[in-house]
């Protein structure tokens, strides 16, 4: 049966989930840095609740309270992955979002566990720095509800649930270690959004640092619903780390560039079995660091742009002709564009191994990118979870 992803309310139909946890932070003032809504690109701040406190009497001074708490309340997505430690602070202004904080940075928290099945003392120590910054960050702001989750690295570690425990005593911060399946849910409800419109399902995917999912959804409804999903241990980390070369020859790099997209094939085998032949237009959209890279080399960007990437569309033999390039380069020739540079360069090949084998099952001629996901995701469900208690309160 399908499962519908609920975002903000709106019209539609959608079940009913648990609420996610909710933790209060003391925080002082907050400035607006920029706006992110469910199109795109930042815009100017034109909250859609100022009108509404125009009017006098009581009714016009309890519509203006609850503008000025909307406008000083803010919420709280981080996202603890295998590679990437990430951290999003908004507040609601009707279907949009104003960013008014954000963090990211490369922890690499699952290297080496392809070897021992354990978090190193460097990863995790690098982890939480990076954590250690986003408490402050959180203290800062005037957050209500924060939900702080972790994946694929914490799920298959040995020593997950005592890094969870550290992370909690030297930072505060509770990390909520989330299902592969709630991962892609989280992922589908960040990005939707910039789906092109045409017929059939659509094929959602996360190529994370350990693992890949995939979602199939059908967007006949305002919300999407969730038609198949997979989550499979390959992710841009986890693949480098089982495919190690010796030299970089092109005999070699072609060999191991064909190593990993067997390993990854089969282990999408099961899933791309049970999808439909007559997938209509076979609409494709990804949010993940290889897609919004990748994108990034076919505009010949300088320096990353987030505005340029989010909500591209481009032609998926684009994205097959750079993967190629790529595959073929040793890590000094894919340094070379500036958008990869060193910090990618080691890990980008196995994300291009992963996007080729993801065209191979679900050969759209078109790829939507999205510099958005799981962060995204969170605060949606959150907002919506507050504006359904406020509701009721009232």
């Amino acid at each position: 049966m399908g499962e519908n992803v609920a975002p903000l309310p709106q019209k539609g139909r959608g079940r009913k989930r648990k609420k996610p946890s909710r933790r209060k932070n003391a925080a002082p003032k907050a400035a607006t840095l920029q706006q992110a809504s469910a199109h795109g690109a930042a815009r100017p701040d034109t909250p859609k609740i100022a009108t509404l406190a125009s009017n006098g009497g009581p009714q016009g001074d309890k519509v203006a309270s609850r503008r000025n708490w909307l406008e000083r309340t803010a919420y709280a997505a981080l996202d603890l992955g295998t590679n990437n430690c990430r951290l999003l602070i908004a507040r609601a202004g009707g279907d949009d979002f104003t960013v008014v904080d954000a963090f990211s940075r490369v922890v690499r928290l699952g290297e080496g566990m392809t070897a021992t099945g354990r978090m190193s003392e460097e990863a995790m120590d690098r982890a939480v720095e990076a954590l250690s910054v986003c408490a402050e960050k959180l203290k800062k702001r005037n957050v209500v509800l924060a939900r702080s989750v972790a994946t694929e690295a914490c799920r298959q570690a040995e020593n997950g649930a005592q890094f969870i425990e550290r992370v909690k005593r030297e930072t505060g911060i509770h990390l909520d270690i989330i299902s592969p399946k709630e991962e892609a849910r989280l992922a589908v409800m960040g990005c939707y959004a910039l789906l092109e419109d045409g017929d059939g399902p659509a094929l959602i995917f996360d190529i994370g640092g350990g693992s890949t999912e995939l979602v199939l959804v059908s967007t006949r409804n305002v919300i999407p619903e969730i038609l198949d999903w997979v989550s499979v241990p390959w992710g841009v980390v986890s693949l480098t780390e089982s495919e190690r070369t010796q030299g970089d020859s092109p005999e070699v790099l072609r060999a191991s560039y064909q190593s990993m997209r067997d390993k990854v094939r089969a282990s999408f085998a099961d899933f791309a079995a049970r999808l439909p032949e007559e997938g209509g237009d076979r609409r494709l959209l990804g949010t993940s660091g290889t897609v919004t890279t990748l994108a990034s080399v076919y505009l010949k960007l300088n320096s990353y742009d987030r505005r340029a990437v989010d909500g591209l569309h481009l032609q998926t033999s684009a994205m097959r002709d750079i993967s190629r390039e790529l595959a073929h380069r040793n890590i000094a020739g894919r340094a070379e564009f500036p958008t990869i540079g060193h910090d990618r360069a080691d890990l980008v090949v196995a994300g291009c191994a992963i996007l080729e084998s993801i065209f191979d099952i679900w050969p759209g001629e078109r790829l939507g990118v999205a510099d958005r996901g799981i962060r995204e995701g969170i605060l949606r469900a959150l907002m919506a979870s507050d504006a359904k208690r406020r509701n009721r309160q009232n």
